[in-house]
């Protein structure tokens, strides 16, 4: 029996939740709304059934397999569905074969859905090629891995790819509720009491992932028991313990998310690695989204590390970069690299200070015309403007440094220090500027 099978009403009251709840419709669909949303064009081509063949490409619980849940209820198309860890080649042919022959005997169109393509090594791919290629099947593959390495390139040249996003928190929270309100399908015909406490903890816990947020409430309502009221009370230690993972309370009034991140930023620009890797812990198991960790990261990179470390933003952006693709747990050791590195680096601030004067002189309406040297000179009619004339080009002097204006009024914004790096960017200004006399 397969994924999209209409199952009988006994068979499907035992399945998870996760499959109860799977949306027939793309007004049940939640979240992806860059690609699935009103107008956009999965959403026409899913509505129109005209689809060619598709990859869907992103991380576990956002809507890949929902998304072909859909479209095997919408199309007219025959729809047949494999995964890619338990399948064969043997199995896939017969499938192919017999879409072949549909398509002549009936003139019906076949979608075949392959989840977890990824797992199909390249041979195995390149059968699919000459059947989708003539129009035999339309593909629809799922995968959790980047498609454009895990996918064979003539597969990607004839497939449109849509990449899946994690979902947000309050898209988790609304599928929650919908399955709490569903008496078909959800858990309805339970009388649960939760709180919005529990209900913020599940959507956040879940980072992004609705089977795993449903999976965690059905466990927690199907086995505890209803209290004198009646009602199951699912609390923040059922979630917790159906979940897996505590619940880290930052503090009552709840602005511990913004006082830990300073605590952390604050512990780097003061050059404590143990504090800030604790602060980190911290956030990592309390859910916080690891990408705005890594933004933090790279901003006190530039803004604390500055030109004392050239290195240290290469290194926050690649851990920024690193965690975005491989996601949690992995994403740690990235961010962990990039926490260390940063708070161990010599410091330096004169960048960003450099900035903010030059920020504060334009704000404050010191405004200055671009000297008629160092405007452009590459179109048509701009040497008659005098754009350009008297213009030098540094690199055909000594040092590849010759002094000109570069700003009508000499303002000074950036004062290197003496630390780091940024010492021989102090000593090079120094001697361009004295040889020059």
């Amino acid at each position: 029996m397969d994924l999209f099978e209409e199952h009988p009403k006994d068979i499907t009251k035992d399945m998870p939740l996760a499959a109860r709840m799977r949306p027939r419709t793309l007004s049940e669909f939640v979240g992806q709304p860059h690609i699935a949303g009103p107008g956009k064009l999965l959403n026409r081509a899913i509505e129109a059934d005209r689809m060619s063949s598709l990859i869907f490409y992103g991380p576990s619980g956002v809507g890949k397999n929902c998304l072909a849940y859909i479209i095997s209820n919408i199309t007219k198309a025959h729809f047949c569905e494999i995964n890619a860890v338990s399948s064969n080649v043997a199995e896939m042919r017969k499938l192919i074969e017999s879409a072949k022959h549909r398509r002549v005997s009936a003139g019906k169109r076949t979608i075949l859905f392959i989840d977890e393509i990824h797992r199909f090594n390249k041979a195995q791919q390149d059968i699919l090629m000459p059947y989708v290629e003539r129009g035999d099947v339309t593909l629809i593959g799922a995968t959790t891995h980047n498609p454009f390495f895990s996918v064979v390139s003539a597969l990607i040249s004839r497939s449109l790819i849509f990449e899946l996003r994690r979902l947000k928190e309050d898209e988790i929270l609304a599928i929650i509720k919908n399955s709490l309100k569903d008496k078909e399908r959800g858990l309805g015909s339970y009388k649960v009491k939760i709180d919005k406490r529990t209900l913020d903890f599940l959507s956040k816990i879940s980072d992004g992932d609705a089977r795993r947020a449903l999976n965690a409430l059905e466990i927690g309502v199907v086995t505890t028991p209803a209290q004198k009221d009646g009602y199951i009370h699912y609390t923040l230690e059922v979630a917790e313990e159906s979940i897996q993972k505590k619940a880290v309370i930052y503090d009552k009034d709840e602005d511990g998310h913004y006082d830990t991140i300073s605590a952390f930023i604050k512990s780097m620009r003061g050059s404590d690695p143990d504090a800030a890797l604790y602060w980190l812990a911290k956030m990592l198991y309390a859910g916080e989204d690891p990408r705005f960790i890594a933004r933090r990261i790279t901003i006190c990179a530039s803004e604390d590390v500055g030109n004392a470390d050239p290195q240290a933003l290469v290194v926050a952006n690649a851990a920024l970069g690193v965690s975005e693709f491989v996601g949690m747990p992995e994403a740690r050791i990235p961010l962990a690299q990039a926490t260390v590195y940063i708070a161990t680096a010599p410091k330096s601030n004169a960048a960003y200070m450099g900035i903010e004067k030059a920020m504060e002189d334009v704000e404050s309406g010191r405004t200055f015309e671009v000297p008629n040297h160092l405007k452009d000179a590459s179109y048509h009619g701009a040497k008659r403007l005098g754009h350009g004339e008297g213009y030098k080009y540094a690199h055909s002097y000594k040092d590849h440094y010759v002094e000109q204006e570069y700003i009508p009024q000499r303002r000074k914004y950036y004062e290197p220090t003496d630390i780091g790096y940024e010492k021989q960017i102090k000593e090079y200004l120094s001697k361009i500027k004295k040889d020059m006399r």
